[in-house]
């Protein structure tokens, strides 16, 4: 094989497309190829679009969402090709939203500009990824319902995958390029927009692998998710705040005004963190949207999902509360997605180029798909494929005895314990109790022999919310989308936080 892609999101179809007419491509994915995060977008896609908009625009609204902490020429090769891409799209049929004369650009928080395109209202990720996989050529091998159970590692160089099906069979791919495409960590929390899927697999693999992660402590919560009996069922998109709706707590009171100039519209951390300070309080958080004309049509998925959880769209309250997001830090590559282990790669939410710095812009996340996908398949397409002689295999299971909590168990410890707003005592507290579990055996080979594939997910869960604990005891500030109670300011230059096996002695 040539190239080996794991996941089955936006990121994963552009790279896979760009590569199909002249490569043998496997892509893989452990549920379906429409269980992903791409799927679920709501809100559309960031790009330069109209004539009075310039990507030098969209370039420092990218920065200043970012907190500057940005890699500068990732942001401008994002906001330069991703109108490009947008053309391509729509030359090739896609359509968004809008009228005769072209589509509608929406606003979003922390854009200078309506640039924000949709499709179906409300349903842009499922949109785009329906067009994508219609376009997704037939040289395209797609194996679902696989896991991964790791990476096939020899000589420092990574050679391939391991994985399981659902009737317990072992199988070993090989491939000349192996690419991460496998998503971020949103599931790691109670509270999360992700698709339940997203479980942190790549980044626990890419640490067993031996390559460098960074900057994990910068998750992003969305401030705005349905919140019903005591659960998250599901994201309001920030559109709805673009479209004018207003933040109010149970006292009547728009608490946003005296928060930040851009109000609702604020940069998600901020806007998170002041919705989960007034929960503190003991306060419920509502969106009104009684201004809003034709919310249904306008917001078809969202009117849905309110309407199915007793939410009257009548009364124009819906309640809200912050959920883990996006995922800014992760697998650390260069612009072309090489990771730092020799034949492996990682793009989209499991990579970090540093494109998002610190907090992710709203809506650059598909378009970040879009660029950098595009770009991994180009650069793929001029490296040589190489021979590999498959080796016989001789995985020992180096821990019998193995024992892991209930993912819901984990998910509350990191929601309590490592979510909005965290202390040195909150993360000890988190840490301790994970390595009651873990301990050093996260950074060995996986023992999938004694796990079943639901145990592997929780396996790997507890290794990547061990990782992202540890980077957010490292970082003694607050800056984006980490923020220490503790250290409430930022530094003048902060570093970045890196993690792998060879560096985890000094931070662990």
């Amino acid at each position: 094989m040539d190239v080996l892609i794991v996941g089955s999101g936006l990121a994963a179809l552009q790279t896979a497309n760009r590569l199909s007419r002249s490569k043998n491509v496997m892509l893989i994915t452990k549920k379906t190829r429409y269980h992903n995060n791409s799927n679920m977008a709501q809100g559309g896609v960031a790009a330069v679009f109209a004539p009075e908009d310039h990507w030098t625009s969209h370039y420092k609204d990218t920065l200043l969402a970012g907190c500057h902490y940005n890699n500068k020429a990732a942001v401008q090769y994002l906001v330069q090709e991703g109108s490009q891409e947008i053309h391509h799209l729509i030359q090739d049929g896609m359509v968004f939203d809008g009228d005769g004369s072209g589509p509608s650009l929406g606003q979003e928080g922390a854009h200078s500009m309506r640039r924000i395109l949709h499709a179906g209202g409300d349903a842009t990720g499922a949109k785009i990824m329906q067009h994508t996989l219609q376009h997704l050529s037939d040289q395209v091998q797609v194996i679902e319902n696989e896991m991964v159970l790791d990476l096939i590692v020899e000589d420092g160089r990574c050679l391939g995958v391991i994985t399981r099906d659902e009737e317990g069979s072992v199988k070993h791919y090989y491939a000349s390029h192996t690419v991460l495409a496998t998503g971020g960590s949103g599931s790691l929390y109670s509270f999360s927009s992700n698709n339940g899927t997203i479980t942190g697999d790549g980044l626990a693999m890419a640490y067993r692998a031996g390559a460098e992660l960074v900057d994990l402590e910068f998750v992003q919560f969305h401030p705005t998710m349905l919140y019903v009996d005591g659960e998250c069922r599901g994201l309001i998109s920030e559109a709805v705040r673009g479209e004018g709706a207003l933040l109010y707590n149970s006292r009547g009171e728009r608490f946003m005004e005296d928060i930040h100039e851009q109000k609702e519209l604020a940069p998600r951390d901020v806007v998170a963190r002041a919705i989960h300070e007034q929960i503190l309080r003991g306060e419920k958080v509502y969106l009104d949207i009684t201004m809003i004309d034709c919310f249904a049509s306008r917001f078809p998925t969202i009117a849905s999902l309110c309407e199915s959880n007793g939410i009257s769209l009548e009364e124009g309250r819906i309640p809200v509360v912050p959920g883990a997001h996006f995922h800014m830090g992760g697998i650390r590559t260069n612009l072309d997605g090489e990771t730092t282990v020799p034949g492996l790669y990682a793009v989209g939410e499991a990579a970090c180029n540093g494109v998002h710095g610190a907090n992710r812009l709203a809506s650059n996340s598909l378009l970040e798909c879009l660029v950098f996908g595009k770009r991994l398949g180009e650069y793929l397409l001029t490296k040589p494929t190489t021979r590999i002689q498959p080796r016989t295999q001789n995985h020992q299971a180096a821990f019998p005895d193995i024992m892991l909590p209930s993912k819901g168990d984990l998910q509350e410890m990191m929601m309590k314990h490592a979510g909005i707003v965290r202390t040195e005592q909150s993360l000890q507290e988190v840490k301790q109790w994970i390595e009651c579990y873990l301990s050093a055996a996260a950074g060995e080979a996986l023992p999938y022999e004694v796990l079943t594939n639901e145990q592997v997910i929780v396996y790997n869960m507890m290794t990547a919310a061990w990782l992202i604990v540890i980077a957010a005891l490292e970082r003694r500030e607050s800056i984006g989308g980490h923020y220490r109670s503790d250290f409430p300011n930022r530094s003048e230059a902060p570093r970045p936080i890196v993690l792998s096996k060879e560096t985890m002695l000094s931070f662990a």
